[in-house]
């Protein structure tokens, strides 16, 4: 992991075009700001837990036997 130290209004760079920008400081909790190209998903890592959980168990409730009769020919 890399760590920097930045001030308000300071940013980083990751890549040529995400910028990450460190916008204000209350307490214990840092507020940031990113810039990317719309391409480019950006989620809370909690979220994205529960979106990468939910793809998994999407997964395991697909009946592949039903999945056959579907697209096995008829005759």
């Amino acid at each position: 992991m890399l760590a920097l130290a930045r001030k308000i209004n300071q940013s980083i760079m990751i890549g040529n075009d995400i910028e990450i920008t460190l916008l204000e400081i209350k307490g214990d909790q840092v507020k940031i700001g990113i810039s990317a190209p719309k391409s480019v998903s950006i989620y809370r890592k909690e979220i994205y837990a529960q979106i990468q959980e939910e793809n998994r168990n999407a997964g395991k409730e697909v009946d592949v036997s039903k999945i056959r009769d579907i697209f096995s020919p008829k005759e």
